[in-house]
Parts: structure tokens; sequence; C-alpha cells
């Protein structure tokens, strides 16, 4: 697999100022997506965004949209965000009645589709299955909120599947999603993630596109050898 021209960092705007969406976007312009994790109070114990807010972010961000859904049933609403113009989809493994189908039907919409495991979730399920997903997002936390600490422990399970989709030629991004900053970032680089979703590492400091571009050196730093 060839190289990316640079490590993706997309900024999750739960560490956003809600009140100053728009302004908050735009101090994110300078990534490669903007984050948006939708969470329904049932898969996980945490309520977000739904698919009103997810169409006003559509149509005021600079950058296109990567939506994480933590939750329940996304064979059924899923294709929704699709169809609103989200770039990215990604639903949870374990959620999912049928993900190989649920892929395939984001795809025909015309967003990457992505898969999403929690830090406790296998691996080798997907092994088979590489060609069928964009992305394949390991949970670096337990999902559900913001602010946790980066689980070291992810790490042997996304060495795994990168490995895996180099020895199977499947062009595949490994993204990861909390607790990465810049003194996380190297370990989940090294380990094979090419995708990174920063929450408070970008929009807590004091200038976001410095911060993105931090990040993205840090990771094409310590980019994974097979990478």
């Amino acid at each position: 697999m060839s190289l990316p021209a640079a490590p993706r960092v997309n900024p999750s705007i739960l560490s956003a100022d809600f009140v100053n969406m728009q302004a908050d976007l735009e101090r994110i312009a300078a990534a490669d997506f903007v984050h948006v994790d939708v969470m329904d109070n049932h898969f996980v114990p945490n309520l977000t965004f739904g698919p009103q807010m997810v169409e006003r972010v559509q149509q005021t961000s600079p950058v296109p949209l990567d939506v994480h859904l933590m939750i329940d049933d996304p064979d059924r609403w899923a294709p929704g965000y699709a169809e609103l113009g989200a770039a990215s989809v990604t639903f949870h493994l374990e959620a999912a009645a049928d993900p190989i189908a649920l892929a395939r039907r984001l795809r025909e919409i015309g967003s990457r589709a992505g898969v999403a495991l929690k830090p406790s979730t296998a691996a080798e399920s997907l092994y088979e299955h590489l060609h069928e997903f964009d992305q394949i997002l390991v949970m670096t936390v337990e999902p559900g909120f913001g602010g946790q600490s980066f689980m070291p422990e992810t790490m042997p399970k996304l060495r795994a599947l990168a490995d895996e989709a180099r020895r199977r030629e499947a062009d595949v991004w490994f993204q990861v999603d909390g607790g990465i900053s810049s003194s996380t970032i190297a370990q989940a680089a090294e380990a094979g993630a090419d995708t990174f979703v920063a929450g408070s590492a970008v929009f807590g400091a004091p200038s976001a596109g410095d911060a993105i571009a931090q990040l993205r050196a840090l990771a094409a730093e310590h980019r994974h050898a097979n990478r």
C-alpha cells in the first residue's frame, strides 16, 4: 500500500463550544475531517447529536464530516447520515446486525464506510472482510464520554489489524479515538493508525491550526513501518 500524503487529524466537536459551534468549526479549517460523535443514550450512556444537528454541521463545516455512530440499530439509522452528505459514516460492530450489508449500503449512497471496535472487542472476525470497509476505528477509550485517558492496551489489536490489512492488500484507513494528544499519538502511529481523532488537544489549544500541524508531524515521524 502506498503511504498517504500525511496522517489525517479529525478534531472531535465533542470538545467544541456548542454555543459557538460555527466559530469553532472555522478554527479547524486546517483539519482533514471534523469528527462528529452521535450518541443515543442506549448504546452508550450519553446523549449528543441527532440528524438535525449533523445536517447543520454539514452545511457550515469547512471540512468534510467523519460521523461516528455510537447508537443501537445502525442498520436502520446509519444510511440516513450518509444521505445527509457525510463523507464518512462509522458504526459499531457490536451494534450492527449485518455489518457487511450496512457497509455496502453506505458506499452505495456515497459515504466512506467505517466500522468501530470497543476496547474489549476482538478484531479477528474482521480479517476476512477488510476490503468491505474504508475505515476501521479502534477505540482507545470506552465509548461514550470525552476526556478519558488513552488505553495503550488497545495497541496490539490495532497493530494486528494494520499488519493483516497490509498482508491482504486492503486499502483501509485505521483510525484511533480517545485520549489522543501530543503525548500519545506516537504510540498509535507506530501501531498502525493513520487517522487520529483529537478533542481537547485541538480545541483546548491556543491555536487549533498549530495543534493540528503538531499532531500530524508527530504521527508522520512515528509512522508504522508496515504502513
